[in-house]
């Protein structure tokens, strides 16, 4: 961050739920094996491209509407590292439904930082967000292993998903499924369960890039295969 302005590389249409406006970030507080932003994330200071909320919301805009879209997202990274980031994202987010009120916009995050502090959840109360959790494992083994992260961090992110669910805001959980058996997904579907979490999981996709293989072979990772 510098002062209200964070770094994104790029702004985009994407194909994904059915065409969105994207803003790619740089920065996370997890380093994936299977992340497809894994170098850029790695060494974010290399890039130099700040924008302001107003900046990136505009950007965002001009796209949707050169493309007759009206859905948004922010991806590529964490959009919310910390107290600073998150209150740029707000702002990107007043920005868009300004302009166009009946938008809808996706938030796709880990859920650390909002599992860490789910007193700023009540800021995302927008008529047409959605946050978009994307877990990093079943278990504390299994995330650690994903994120290179400590295994205490592995609880965060489902602190974050309960308080979405207690707030009313809506959210949907996500999982790299391709890493585990059925039999393992129906069992952390049942914990979610357990925990209040009522949103179906959904279950991403693989990307397998050279670079994906390399470090996911680096880290003993291996895709589940029947």
């Amino acid at each position: 961050m510098c002062d209200d302005s964070r770094l994104y590389y790029r702004f985009r249409t994407a194909r994904y739920y059915g065409g969105i406006a994207t803003a790619d970030t740089l920065g996370c507080c997890f380093l994936c094996a299977y992340c497809w932003n894994y170098a850029r994330n790695l060494d974010p200071g290399r890039f130099k491209d700040f924008f302001t909320p107003d900046e990136a919301a505009c950007r965002l805009l001009g796209i949707a509407r050169r493309n007759s879209l009206n859905l948004f997202r922010i991806s590529g990274a964490e959009p919310i590292l910390g107290e600073k980031s998150f209150d740029h994202l707000a702002e990107v987010l007043r920005c868009v439904f300004r302009e166009k009120p009946n938008a809808a916009f996706v938030i796709e995050t880990n859920g650390y930082f909002l599992g860490l502090r789910p007193d700023l959840i009540e800021k995302l109360r927008f008529d047409n967000l959605w946050i978009r959790i994307c877990l990093k494992g079943i278990d504390k083994e299994s995330f650690s292993k994903i994120t290179g992260a400590e295994e205490k961090g592995f609880s965060y992110p489902l602190t974050a998903l309960s308080s979405l669910e207690e707030q009313g805001i809506k959210y949907r959980p996500a999982l790299m499924g391709a890493l585990f058996s059925p039999r393992d997904v129906g069992r952390f579907q049942l914990r979610l369960q357990g925990l209040g979490i009522r949103a179906p999981l959904e279950l991403e996709s693989l990307e397998t890039y050279p670079f994906v293989r390399k470090n996911m072979r680096e880290r003993n990772m291996l895709p589940f295969k029947p």
